[in-house]
């Protein structure tokens, strides 16, 4: 074993066993179950039963809101979907925080969307759930991360594997790490 420095900042010893409400643990417990289960049914394109179960969970889903089966979702109370938007396979929403995804957005495959975080200037990293927002006709291109509290606005792009940290303004393209905005979006196009 490594021998600890003379000085630790962090003491977890001393951090939160339990930072949630018995009731919130209870349905994070029951949502698990689900979704280990009947929401993963190997369903073709079953979006309206995974909608009815998200909603029956907390979940504001929109008009065909689209959900895919190998998506995890921490807490559907802390979610919302907006109509004809589209959440791809093997996307991770962790969303302690409420996470909010406007109409006519995708999330591609292997996405994050992390609205949970610790407070690292304090010794016990007290949790935090910082609000993720994403706009309406926003595409989170494949393997994105979205970090917590951040904002992307409308019409936006977001590259593969781009790390936000801050947030996206609207009508942009961003990538890299950390993403930085690499030109206008042209939303001029055939349906404006």
């Amino acid at each position: 074993m490594i021998p600890p420095p003379p000085h630790i900042f962090q003491t977890l010893d001393r951090t939160a066993k339990f930072p949630y409400s018995r009731g919130e643990y209870l349905r994070r417990y029951a949502w698990l179950l689900v979704q280990a289960t009947l929401f993963r049914l190997p369903i073709p394109r079953a979006y309206t039963w995974r909608r009815f179960l998200l909603k029956q969970f907390g979940a504001k889903m929109g008009t065909a809101a689209a959900v895919h089966s190998t998506t995890k979702i921490l807490h559907p109370w802390l979610f919302e979907l907006g109509d004809w938007s589209n959440v791809s396979a093997n996307v991770t929403v962790y969303n302690l925080g409420p996470v909010s995804i406007g109409s006519h957005s995708v999330i591609s495959q292997d996405a994050y969307l992390c609205a949970g975080t610790h407070d690292h200037t304090d010794p016990t990293l007290p949790l935090q759930r910082p609000p993720i927002t994403i706009g309406h006709g926003v595409w989170i291109a494949a393997g994105a991360f979205i970090g917590p509290g951040v904002t992307v606005g409308n019409n936006s792009v977001v590259g593969a594997k781009a790390v936000i940290i801050k947030d996206v303004p609207e009508a942009v393209i961003v990538g890299g790490n950390p993403a930085k905005v690499i030109k206008p979006r042209d939303t001029k196009g055939a349906n404006a």
